[in-house]
C-alpha cells in the first residue's frame, strides 16, 4: 500500500510534515486501488475460465471461453464487483488516511479501527463478489438453467473467499505504517489478528479453494450436473491446479514476508542489545502474536536498561567490587576475617573552610578531593569503603585479595600525598595501618552496608588525626611497614606513642622526603635520628621470622 520494502520506523513517520503525509496518502490510495483492481480482475478471469471449462467438457477453445455468449455478463459482473469493492475499501480507508494526515494522537477507538482494517477490507471484497454474482445471475437469467446458476454461484463464492483472504493478507501488511503510529503509546498486549488467522488464509487460498473446486468438478461430472470431459485431458482440473499453485506461491510469499520482517528486525535488535545498546527499540506494527512479541521485547529492553542503571548507581554507591559480590552472593549478612591495609584521609580545618565558602563551593571542593582519593585508591587495587563528610576510608585486600595489601596501602598513601598536593590547596592528614579485620555486611537485614571492623581501622584514623596536627602529613603504623615487602625502604620512623583510644604503643613512620613545617617533638626527633637503625632492626626481625 505504501510502496516500501520494509515498514517505516516511528521516527521516520513522526518527522514528516502535513504536505508529505498528503502525498504519501495519495500514493497509498493509488497503489491500493491498483492492487484491488488487478487482483479482482485476475481472479475474475480465472473463475470465468474455470466455469466455462467445467460446462463445456474441458475444451480449451475460443468459442467456448472468451467467445462464449455469457462472456459480456461475466465482464459486467466483474465490473460491478470491482466498483463495489473499491468504493467499500476506500470507505474503510478514507477516515484512517484523514487521521494519518492530521497527525493527531490515536485514541482507543482509532486504534481499534486501524487494527481491524484487514477484516474490514476482506469483508468489503466479499460483499463486492456477492454483488458480482447477483449481477451475473440477473444478466443471465434468460440463458442459464437452475443447475447452471448453482454452479456459477458456487464458483464465484469460492473465488470470493480466495480474493477475500488475499485482500486480508495484503491489507494486514499495507496497514503497518498506520499501526506504527496508532500503537506508539499503547502497543498491542494481545493478538487482534493472530498468526493462526494468517495461516488459515493461506490454507484457504492454497488448499481449501482449489481442492474444493476439484471435488465439486468431479462430483458434478459424476452426478451429471456437469458434462463429462470431452478429451483425454480434463483441462478444467489442469487449469484449476495451475491456479491453485500460482495462488499458493503468491500468498506464501506475502505471508512469509509478513512474518519474516518483524522476526528479522527482532533478530537485529537482539544483536544490538547483546552489543550493549540498551536504547534499542523496535516499532510495534503487527496486531498478531508478533506484535505482542515486539511490545514484549521493548519492555524487556527497558527493564534491562533500568536494571543496568540501577546497577550502575548501586556500584557508584558501594563500589564495583562490592556490587558484583552482592549480585553473586545475593542478600544476607556475609563476611569473614582477613588481613588488610587500611588508609584514612581527612581534610584539616574543613569546618573553617565551610564557614567561609558557599555551600556549593564546599561541595565542589569535596568532590575534587574525593575524586583524587578514588583515582589513587583504584589505581593501587584498593576499595574506597566510605566517604564520611570530609574524610575517606580505603581498604586494600578486601573484598578483593591482594598479594601485598600493606604495600598497596603504603604506596597509595605516598601517591595520594603527591596527588592532593598538586591538585588542591588544602591541608590534610593520611593514616595507614595494617592488621586483621572483619570485612563484610554490617547492619540489619533490611538495611546494611559493606565495611571493615577492627583495631587497624581505629589505628589508621588516629594516625590520620596525628598527621593533621603534626609535622608529617602522612603517617603509617609499624605493623604496616613490617608487613610490607617492597615499601619499607620508602619510609622512615619518626615517632612512637600511645595514640588516643589504644593501650599499646604505635610506631609511626613517614614517607622519606615528605614533611610539613611543624617542629618535631622530642620523641619525633629521636625517632628520626634512630630511624635507619630501627628499620634495620625490624628488617632483620622480619628476615629471622621467615
Amino acid at each position: 500500500m505504501w510502496g516500501v520494502e520494509r515498514p517505516p520506523t516511528l521516527r521516520e513517520w513522526g518527522g514528516i510534515g502535513r504536505a508529505e503525509r498528503i502525498r504519501l496518502a495519495r500514493r497509498a490510495s493509488v497503489i491500493a486501488g491498483s492492487a484491488i483492481v488487478g487482483s479482482n480482475v485476475l481472479v475474475g478471469l480465472e473463475t470465468f475460465l474455470l466455469v466455462q471449462l467445467a460446462y463445456n467438457g474441458g475444451q480449451m477453445t475460443f468459442a467456448t471461453t472468451l467467445g462464449a455468449p455469457n462472456f459480456p455478463a461475466v465482464v459486467a459482473a466483474i465490473g460491478v464487483g470491482l466498483v463495489v469493492n473499491v468504493v467499500l475499501v476506500f470507505a474503510v480507508m478514507v477516515p484512517q488516511l484523514r487521521w494519518f494526515i492530521s497527525g493527531e494522537q490515536a485514541d482507543r477507538e482509532r486504534r481499534r479501527s486501524v487494527q481491524r482494517i484487514p477484516f474490514a477490507q476482506a469483508a468489503a471484497t466479499i460483499v463486492g463478489w456477492l454483488l458480482a454474482v447477483l449481477s451475473y445471475v440477473l444478466l443471465s437469467l434468460d440463458r442459464l438453467s437452475a443447475d447452471d446458476l448453482l454452479g456459477v454461484a458456487v464458483a464465484f463464492a469460492l473465488a470470493g473467499l480466495s480474493i477475500g483472504c488475499l485482500t486480508y493478507l495484503f491489507a494486514e501488511r499495507s496497514a503497518r505504517p498506520l499501526l506504527i503510529i496508532a500503537l506508539q503509546d499503547h502497543p498491542a498486549t494481545h493478538a487482534v489478528q493472530g498468526v493462526r488467522a494468517r495461516m488459515a488464509a493461506v490454507w484457504a487460498i492454497s488448499c481449501l479453494v482449489p481442492m474444493s473446486g476439484l471435488l465439486i468438478i468431479n462430483l458434478g461430472r459424476g452426478s451429471g450436473l456437469l458434462p463429462p470431459a470431452a478429451g483425454r485431458i480434463d483441462w478444467t482440473t489442469v487449469v484449476l491446479a495451475a491456479v491453485g499453485l500460482a495462488a499458493g506461491v503468491r500468498v506464501i510469499m506475502l505471508v512469509g514476508q509478513a512474518i519474516i520482517d518483524p522476526l528479522t528486525e527482532l533478530r537485529h535488535a537482539v544483536q544490538r542489545v547483546q552489543d550493549g545498546d540498551l536504547t534499542t527499540h523496535v516499532d510495534v506494527y503487527d496486531s498478531s502474536e508478533l506484535g505482542v512479541l515486539q511490545h514484549g521485547f521493548n519492555e524487556m529492553v527497558e527493564g534491562l536498561d533500568e536494571r543496568e542503571r540501577m546497577r550502575e548507581l548501586f556500584a557508584r554507591h558501594v563500589g564495583d567490587t562490592v556490587a558484583q559480590l552482592a549480585i553473586e552472593h545475593g542478600a544476607g549478612m556475609h563476611g569473614s576475617n582477613c588481613q588488610v591495609g587500611v588508609l584514612f584521609v581527612d581534610i584539616v580545618g574543613s569546618t573553617t573552610l565551610a564557614e567561609h565558602r558557599a555551600p556549593e563551593d564546599t561541595a565542589a571542593l569535596l568532590n575534587s578531593f574525593f575524586s583524587v582519593v578514588a583515582d589513587v585508591v583504584d589505581r593501587h587495587g584498593g576499595f574506597v569503603n566510605k566517604f564520611e563528610g570530609d574524610a575517606a576510608l580505603a581498604v586494600f585486600g578486601a573484598p578483593v585479595e591482594l598479594d601485598d595489601p600493606a604495600a598497596a596501602a603504603l604506596a597509595a598513601a605516598r601517591d595520594l600525598a603527591r596527588g592532593l598536593t598538586e591538585a588542591l590547596e588544602i591541608r590534610w592528614g593520611i593514616g595507614v595501618s595494617y592488621g586483621t579485620v572483619f570485612a563484610g555486611n554490617i547492619g540489619a537485614e533490611r538495611r546494611y552496608e559493606y565495611t571493615v571492623i577492627g583495631d587497624p581501622v581505629n589505628e589508621c584514623a588516629r594516625l590520620s588525626e596525628a598527621a593533621r596536627s603534626g609535622r608529617y602529613p602522612v603517617l603509617a603504623s609499624g605493623d604496616a611497614i613490617n608487613a610490607s615487602e617492597d615499601e619499607s625502604e620508602h619510609w622512615t620512623a619518626v615517632d612512637r606513642r600511645v595514640v588516643r583510644g589504644r593501650s599499646e604503643i604505635t610506631e609511626m613512620y613517614a614517607p622519606i622526603g615528605l614533611d610539613g613545617q611543624t617542629p618535631l617533638s622530642i620523641g619525633g626527633l629521636i625517632s628520626g635520628l634512630l630511624g635507619p637503625a630501627i628499620r634495620m632492626a625490624t628488617g632483620s626481625s622480619k628476615h629471622s621470622d621467615k
